[in-house]
């Protein structure tokens, strides 16, 4: 019979290999973090405009005690810069504003579509000067490129709630990127 033996082969060093796979990582993160934007866009105001509005609603009733029926709109007319810095077109799904009150209530709004516009500017033709050229959902921005143009929000609130606001915002939302949100500034 054979004498049994225990060896073992020589362990191999796997310092250089790993040495080697850390070497290539760092490069790869070092050329993601250089060569792509850290932003997808820059979003900022450029103008703002606002229309309070108070409509009385006639009841029109010879009741006695029937009082006419009011109601506080405002319109918040602000003209937004897009500039792309990715590499890919951007399109944008949805435009948004936000009122944050100064009890802290949230008022969110879609802005108005383009469609609409017009109809606005026929029941309060006070808006139709303050107004510029809309920024258009489902437009494309072209790598490199930028976009420019009003947003047209309507809040349920008085000019009051708007001049103590605690905050107000736009939000673009993308189809294939995430969303952006800017500021309104404060008069």
């Amino acid at each position: 019979m054979s004498d049994l033996t225990f060896s073992q082969p020589e362990r191999r060093n796997f310092l250089i290999p790993a040495l080697v796979v850390a070497v290539i990582v760092a490069v790869a993160v070092a050329l993601i973090y250089f060569f792509l934007p850290h932003r997808v866009a820059d979003l900022t105001v450029t103008h703002v405009a606002d229309l309070p509005t108070h409509t009385v609603f006639a009841t029109g009733s010879k009741v006695v005690g029937a009082q006419d029926e009011s109601q506080d709109d405002f319109y918040v007319l602000a003209t937004v810069r897009i500039d792309d810095r990715l590499k890919v077109p951007l399109f944008i799904n949805d435009i948004t504003g936000t009122l944050t009150t100064q009890d802290g209530t949230d008022l969110t709004t879609s802005a108005v579509e383009k469609g609409d516009i017009p109809a606005v500017y026929m029941a309060f033709p006070a808006l139709k000067p303050l107004a510029g050229p809309p920024l258009l959902r489902e437009s494309e921005i072209l790598p490199g490129d930028s976009a420019e143009g009003m947003v047209l929000l309507h809040y349920s609130a008085t000019e009051a709630a708007w001049k103590q606001r605690k905050a107000a915002s736009v939000t673009i939302d993308f189809y294939h990127q995430g969303p952006l949100t800017v500021a309104i500034p404060q008069p």
